[in-house]
């Protein structure tokens, strides 16, 4: 299934990585590939603790995403959320999730997410996903997690 959006859409991805040029920034511009082959305008930020986020209020469409590391999600995202005001800048808009993680999905989705959607203040949460490490580079992974996005943003307009 390809979807596309029905108008355009200004999109972000704001990510955490230890690593440049590694699985998690591969899996990172497959998805801002997808993204904009199913029209949305698309561009990326590496999370900063302390950054300032007020640009977050440009985008239509918020993904967020790090590796886990340590049964953590990446600091530089979750310290994104809960120092600087990114939490803020997040507030009513439609945000997708995801992790990068070598457990069993099951746990990802108990431990792993929830991390992510305790310091978010009411988005409107389109789809989530558990990468494990063999599926970062799984097109048709990938395809299906955008898929879901766009059309959950379909609904939600």
């Amino acid at each position: 299934m390809n979807s596309t959006f029905d108008k355009p859409v200004k999109a972000i991805i704001l990510y955490d990585s230890q690593s440049v040029g590694g699985s998690t920034d591969r899996l990172i511009d497959s998805i801002g590939k997808k993204l904009a082959e199913s029209g949305a305008y698309v561009e990326k930020a590496r999370c900063k603790a302390n950054g300032d986020f007020s640009f977050v209020s440009e985008f239509d469409l918020v993904l967020l995403g790090a590796p886990i590391y340590y049964l953590l999600v990446a600091s530089q995202l979750s310290g994104a959320l809960s120092q600087s005001n990114l939490r803020t800048a997040l507030k009513g808009k439609k945000v997708a999730l995801f992790v990068i993680c070598g457990s069993p999905e099951p746990m990802a989705q108990l431990l792993y997410l929830p991390q992510i959607k305790m310091n978010l203040d009411n988005p409107v949460i389109l789809a989530e996903k558990v990468f494990p490490p063999g599926k970062t580079g799984d097109l048709q992974t990938i395809a299906a997690f955008v898929d879901s996005i766009v059309a959950a943003y379909g609904k939600a307009n």
